[in-house]
């Protein structure tokens, strides 16, 4: 087959699994689309480099994932900080220790059977600013050992950390108002 057959019969493919990963870690159907299109454009230019060792979904998931990697560089970059005054005073002390106490749950396996949990912790994750969305999905859901996040996002391990740590507060001080005040 020629180069050309082979890769539509590839868009043809695997566009599905691409693109809903894409969409998992973006957030966004159309930033989804577009790094999805990204990949096959560079699966296309770089194709003569795909020897075969693996399987062409996993060749694409390893681009996908370089694309995913650019696409939140660029966004990091030009994003505006995020400031956290309302959780530390000046003097760097917690405002309020509330968010310091337990939460009064039995079990943490209670919480994440509860599919109205699950929904609201997704609303809660979507409220990040996109740079610590894709860092908590990344370290969180998908697993990825820290250095593997810092090297794929190139942010260092200090500040993955620190961003991974501001992640769990809002998630915290969301999860408060729109959960446990509710029980």
């Amino acid at each position: 087959m020629m180069k050309n057959e082979i890769l539509k019969s590839w868009i043809e493919q695997y566009s599905g699994p691409l693109l809903k990963k894409a969409l998992y870690l973006l957030s966004n159907k159309e930033d989804a689309q577009d790094v999805v299109q990204d990949v096959f454009i560079a699966a296309f230019s770089s194709y003569d480099s795909f020897e075969g060792k693996s399987q062409p979904l996993t060749w694409l998931m390893a681009i996908l994932n370089r694309k995913i990697a650019d696409f939140y560089r660029k966004k990091y970059k030009s994003e505006p900080r995020v400031k956290l005054d309302h959780f530390f005073d000046e003097t760097g002390s917690w405002k309020n220790n509330d968010v310091l106490n337990d939460w009064n749950v039995s079990t943490e396996s209670e919480l994440l059977d509860n599919p109205d949990f699950n929904k609201t912790l997704e609303e809660c994750i979507e409220e990040l600013p996109a740079r610590w969305k894709i860092l908590l999905k990344m370290y969180y859901i998908e697993e990825k050992k820290a250095s593997d996040v810092s090297q794929e996002l190139n942010v260092s391990t200090t500040n993955l950390w620190k961003i991974l740590q501001r992640s769990r507060m809002q998630l915290r001080e969301c999860l408060e108002f729109n959960w446990f005040s509710r029980l």
